[in-house]
């Protein structure tokens, strides 16, 4: 098996190489769980079953954004990058 690399963000995101998005049949939305096996090695585990099923799934995310709350992309990531600085 191939050793591959991410990079671990700012805020804690990473990317999952293509090479196994593609043998474990990833798409976007799908959940993943992570296991702390020692200090510093973790298992991830993909469960089919508990997939979101499609755009239903962001329904219930969708409702809390209030549709007169009209800010441009810059006042959204203005907003949210303010908790970042130290």
């Amino acid at each position: 098996m191939d050793t591959l690399t991410t990079v671990v963000t700012e805020r804690g995101q990473i990317s999952i190489p293509a090479k196994i998005r593609r043998r474990l049949k990833l798409k976007p939305g799908q959940k993943l769980r992570w296991q702390q096996v020692t200090d510093n090695e973790c298992r991830i585990f993909h469960d089919p079953s508990e997939d979101a099923p499609g755009p239903v799934a962001m329904l219930g995310y969708a409702r809390k954004f209030n549709p007169r709350d009209l800010r441009s992309t810059d006042d959204w990531m203005r907003e949210l990058r303010e908790g970042e600085t130290p």
